[in-house]
């Protein structure tokens, strides 16, 4: 037994373990891999900065995620194509963390959201995200985009915010900024966010981003502009520790690790999937990449328990810098290595620069980012497919704004599992068949699962049965059935025979024996169950009529 369960271990270990073929395969394309890993960290760079910022550690913390995160997961990750780092839906849930437990808060349940995310590997948990419905999906992002938009608020007025609710949060700063305007502030933000947003919609490859930010930095220092800077930045990684580890926080934070660890699982495997498609898109004539879910789970898991090491945030595949790298011409790991590996040589030599970047010029670049993240055409094919549809996208939506976001995603699952289970109430139905020879055998085919939800659909069905010798129900085009079924089934006829009702069934199949036979209704049928309904018209045919007083 304990061989066997070592074995089990070992198998599951293995399997999420780097493929040599997969590392092998960065020799082939070198120089559009390369290329492709410089394209995406000048991309990568200021959102790094700002993501870092607007989580409350600082933009060297954001800096430092996007070089060790994005290095180990490339190497040891499920996608050839995936690049990590902060990104904004990982920033909202960092906010409300950061201000109840602070820098080591933060850590610490980036830390135990990378431990998290290696046992879902290891129990091969990453094939489930498939089932996710894509109205959630649009309506978790239109809230994340919403409240990234929203955390900028105070960053682009020149106000402090304070809280951990975003709404509030950005309320106050407006309500800062009407008694105290501070202009340059939002001068600086507002001409960033355009520049971004009308320089990506002409010339996406051109990395907007990043000469908007240099630009606002140069006007600062130029004009001598009030505004706050991100301010002194390390030159290097600082040395791992766990110093920041405290055992009695632990507790507390376990909750917020299980947010962190299911928004990054979410994120990421969602960000592989799109990244798939988005190669095969680009080069049709090569074999189809296809990702390993649970792989990319443990290389987002490593990551995640590297990056606190090193101080930095809690990070995931971003799925904008991803697609950068593919329309670049990644096709290997080489690009997101190269990436990490190119953001730490700019923190080398660019790290005085950095500090003298405004808070406000980041804020731009996010407001752009958030306002990106909304794909319009897709919202409004959702909202048009089906009333449930935007029902779910909308409840998502509103509940990742307006509570957190693992509560959004509990209340969209939520949603979306009652409508669906509202629709097959809705499909199942009996079909009454009428035999013109057989005027006092009435014929019932259900058709639909018979569970719990539904079975009442049948049982109300059977309750109404008068006037007849025999019912034949066909079960042949039941699909399932559940104890529930089975009990409802089960009662229905025995309140028909006890009404001198003969039953028959005919049709069944071979997974409906085990829920009837535990209820006894093979037993009580024997000798009434047909494979074929016309043999059990038959049998009903010559069966005795029924007593009349």
């Amino acid at each position: 037994m304990r061989t066997r369960v070592l074995s089990g271990a070992r198998r599951r270990v293995g399997a999420v373990l780097p493929r040599w073929r997969d590392l092998a395969a960065m020799r082939e394309q070198p120089r559009a891999n390369l290329v492709a890993g410089v394209t995406v960290a000048v991309v990568a760079l200021p959102l790094a900065l700002g993501f870092g910022v607007s989580s409350g550690l600082g933009a060297g913390a954001g800096l430092a995620t996007a070089i060790v995160a994005g290095c180990l997961a490339a190497i040891f990750g499920g996608s050839n194509l995936q690049v990590t780092g902060p990104t904004g839906a990982m920033t909202a849930v960092l906010v409300p963390i950061t201000a109840s437990y602070g820098a080591s808060g933060v850590l610490t349940v980036g830390l135990l959201a990378g431990v998290l995310l290696v046992v879902l590997a290891l129990t091969r948990a990453g094939r489930y995200a498939r089932y996710v419905p894509a109205p959630l999906v649009e309506g978790f992002t239109l809230g994340i985009a919403a409240v990234i938009f929203l955390q900028q608020v105070p960053g682009a007025l020149g106000v402090v915010g304070h809280g951990d609710k975003v709404v509030t949060i950005a309320a106050d700063a407006v309500r800062g900024f009407a008694g105290t305007p501070h202009w340059p502030a939002l001068a600086v933000a507002a001409g960033v966010g355009v520049l971004v947003l009308v320089g990506l919609a002409r010339r996406p490859k051109i990395p907007f981003s990043l000469l908007a930010v240099v630009a606002a930095t140069a006007t600062a220092e130029l004009f001598d502009l009030p505004l706050a800077r991100i301010g002194a930045l390390p030159a290097t990684l600082p040395a791992p520790s766990l110093a920041f580890l405290d055992p009695a926080q632990v507790p507390a934070l376990v909750t917020a690790a299980v947010a962190v660890a299911a928004l990054a699982a979410l994120e990421s495997l969602l960000c592989a999937t799109v990244a798939d498609s988005m190669r095969a898109a680009a080069d049709p004539h090569r074999a189809a990449q296809r990702h390993d879910p649970d792989r990319e789970l443990f290389g987002q898991g490593l990551a995640n328990i590297a990056a606190p090491l090193f101080g930095g945030v809690p990070a995931t595949a971003a799925i904008a810098r991803t697609a950068v790298s593919v329309k670049a011409g990644a096709s290997t790991r080489l690009a997101a290595l190269s990436h990490a590996a190119v953001l730490a040589a700019m923190m080398l030599a660019l790290a005085p620069l950095v500090a003298l970047v405004p808070i406000a010029a980041l804020a731009g670049v996010l407001f752009a980012t958030a306002i990106r993240m909304v794909h319009l055409a897709t919202l409004v094919a959702n909202a048009r497919a089906s009333r449930s549809d935007a029902v779910i996208m909308t409840m998502t939506a509103v509940a990742t704004v307006a509570l957190d976001l693992v509560t959004a995603v509990l209340v969209g699952l939520g949603v979306a599992v009652v409508l669906a289970l509202r629709k097959v109430i809705k499909a199942v139905h009996i079909e009454r068949l009428s035999e013109e020879h057989l005027h006092d055998v009435l014929v019932l085919r259900p058709v639909g699962p018979l569970f719990w939800a539904a079975a009442h659909t049948l049982e109300h069905q059977l309750a109404a049965v008068r006037d007849v010798r025999c019912v034949l129900i066909r079960m042949s085009r039941v699909s399932v059935i559940d104890a529930s079924g089975a009990q409802v089934l089960r009662d229905a006829i025995t309140d028909l025979q006890r009404r001198g009702i003969v039953v028959y069934l005919s049709g069944l199949h071979l997974a409906h024996h085990k829920p009837l036979a535990a209820f006894g209704i093979l037993d009580d049928l024997d000798g009434r169950v047909f494979s074929d309904a016309l043999m059990a018209l038959q049998a009903a045919a010559q069966h005795p009529p029924r007593h009349t007083a």
